[in-house]
């Protein structure tokens, strides 16, 4: 199969070494902005699509900055190729004429959130289907310290520290809001709150609180920048017990007894998801579980003030 890359970043990276890991005949190309870029092993650079010479591209893979996404979007079109699109989508909502397009053409498309693939998340899908347990309160936290996020880099040199780039915390874990809509669906009414008033001092929004309004019950989600013991939990409330999901330990609690437990690590779910969409795309279906008009859905939720 013929992949194009567009972007090779270190997210890229995690997918390059997903693909090789499923199949290691995949022909993998990258579009690249320079004739001066680095090189990588199984990946042949190429500086236009014109370089393409009509071959048939099984699917692209779009993950350079999130500000370059409507634009690679477009770039990518003509090809008719199914697209698998790193989150999120854009760092705007005007991209409705996009998804009409993608749409209207009938292309596949998955928008890359790996936690769905986690497997405690997946136990509570099941349980909130098949059990219907009854929910008062949501609690979800993230909160990690972006200086430590890529080692011998300088943070104020990534995209996330820069709000036209695409940065911001409310943006790039947009995760948590994912997972959450996935689970639950989309909010009646959404409140939030941005700032970006931390000791790390950058531009973009450092610290987001969101309370997601559904008929039952009110989810609540912060996500911040600057905690240095990272933390990333979800507390469901239901009628009779709490449930804890520490989904860095991918380990569900309550008081002290485990409900759920997974040896599964998170980089796992990079593998877990492409193998997803290879499979989707060898059986030629038109759709994903979280396809571009699902993932506009989450970043409206996101961007919402």
């Amino acid at each position: 199969m013929n992949v194009l890359l567009v972007g090779l970043g270190s997210i890229a990276k995690k997918h390059i070494m997903a693909l090789n890991s499923i199949d290691t005949s995949f022909c993998i190309y990258a579009l690249r902005s320079s004739i001066n870029s680095k090189s990588f092993d199984t990946v042949y650079n190429i500086y236009t699509i014109e370089e393409l010479n009509d071959k048939k591209i099984d699917f692209a893979i779009v993950s350079n900055p999130t500000a370059e996404h409507k634009r690679t979007i477009e770039l990518l079109l003509p090809l008719q190729c199914p697209l698998f699109i790193e989150k999120p989508i854009y760092h705007k909502t005007n991209i409705q004429d996009i998804v009409d397009k993608i749409k209207e053409k009938k292309i596949l498309t998955y928008v890359a959130c790996n936690l769905r693939f986690l497997e405690c998340l997946n136990y509570i899908k099941k349980v909130i289907i098949s059990d219907k347990k009854i929910l008062n309160e949501i609690n979800v936290y993230c909160g990690s310290y972006l200086p430590e996020w890529r080692p011998n880099i300088n943070f104020r040199d990534i995209y996330s520290v820069n709000p036209d780039m695409g940065g911001g915390v409310h943006i790039d874990l947009i995760h948590e809001i994912d997972y959450l809509y996935w689970l639950f669906g989309m909010p009646e009414e959404t409140k939030t709150v941005f700032r970006s008033r931390s000791s790390i001092g950058i531009k973009a929004y450092d610290y987001a609180n969101y309370c997601l309004i559904y008929n039952s019950f009110c989810a609540s989600v912060v996500l911040n920048y600057y905690r240095k013991d990272t933390k990333r939990t979800l507390e469901l409330v239901f009628e009779d017990e709490t449930w804890i999901v520490d989904l860095r330990k991918n380990i569900i609690m309550s008081q002290d007894k485990i409900i759920f437990k997974s040896d599964q690590d998170i980089i796992d779910t990079y593998l877990d998801q492409m193998n997803y969409f290879v499979q989707l795309v060898k059986t030629n279906k038109k759709t994903s579980f979280n396809a571009i008009e699902d993932a506009y859905n989450v970043l409206k939720i996101c961007l919402e003030k």
